[in-house]
């Protein structure tokens, strides 16, 4: 679905942001980029949708290179992308002429275009919004009408691009909600982020540095290691955090990714009490 084949990118000619990255990202696949700021992994977002393209190396979506000039459209209607803030996104004064924007410029019919808006936002859980006025939105709010708006288009693929930053805890319990619903309905999810309790409920985990992929595997592979995840200066999740704590002062538990897990496990450590 996704592929880079050697990319090397650089923004001032000397550094390069991407340093010979191989990747693939396969078809219904829920990936999560991790890294510390200036790892790159906002630069590798921003090529696949072809917001910026290769000095070296290829990025194909979908069979599509993103050099090709003349199908830089069609990749952006195959790869959306939802920003950080969404008032750089957000480009109506009412919520359904948002979202009608980017599929009104494919030129549709009415009935299609209503019908496009419609489902959209109700895969967000905005329904009964259109007449809202964007600009009394919360940032939760906003980001899932820019959310809507993508998913106006029909696109395969849906990159987070730290998506979740600017908003408050409900917001981004929300956003995930959204996020985890897309890719079990099938869309590929490309989340990049800073928060390790959203990377845990990923298919798999890249985490970069200086512009390479340093580590990749399962959120269980790669969250567990409290000590790597420390060395390239990320936090641990908390449930982990809890778990090696209470493994250090004697209790028999697993290596836990979500509070949940950990819950269920020392609620059936102390049963057996």
């Amino acid at each position: 679905m996704i592929e880079f084949d050697g990319v090397r990118f650089t923004y001032d000619g000397q550094h390069f942001a991407l340093d010979g990255l191989d990747l693939k990202v396969p078809k219904g696949e829920f990936l999560c980029i991790l890294g510390s700021n200036g790892s790159g992994k906002s630069t590798l977002a921003k090529h696949i949708n072809a917001l910026l393209i290769p000095d070296e190396g290829t990025v194909t979506v979908d069979g599509t290179d993103t050099r090709e000039q003349g199908l830089r459209y069609l990749i952006r209607s195959t790869a959306g992308m939802v920003f950080q803030n969404p008032d750089d996104q957000i480009v109506a004064t009412l919520v359904e002429n948002d979202v009608a924007f980017g599929p009104e410029n494919l030129g549709l019919e009415p009935a299609e275009l209503r019908a496009r808006v419609t489902e959209g936002l109700k895969s967000v859980g905005l329904q009964g919004f259109e007449l809202r006025e964007t600009n009394a939105l919360s940032g939760g709010q906003k980001q899932r009408v820019a959310i809507a708006g993508v998913l106006a288009m029909h696109p395969e693929v849906l990159i987070f691009d730290e998506a979740s930053a600017m908003i408050d805890p409900r917001g981004r319990k929300g956003l995930i909600k959204v996020a985890r619903a897309l890719h079990e309905a099938g869309m590929t999810i490309i989340m990049v982020t800073h928060f390790m309790e959203e990377a845990a409920l990923a298919d798999r985990v890249v985490v970069m540095k200086e512009g390479r992929i340093v580590k990749c595997g399962t959120p269980a592979e790669v969250l567990t290691d409290a000590s790597e995840l420390r060395d390239l200066n990320l936090s641990v999740p908390f449930a982990t955090e809890l778990s090696l704590s209470l493994q250090n002062q004697g209790l028999s538990l697993g290596t836990h990714l979500t509070e949940s897990e950990l819950e269920e496990d020392l609620c059936s450590l102390f049963s057996k009490r």
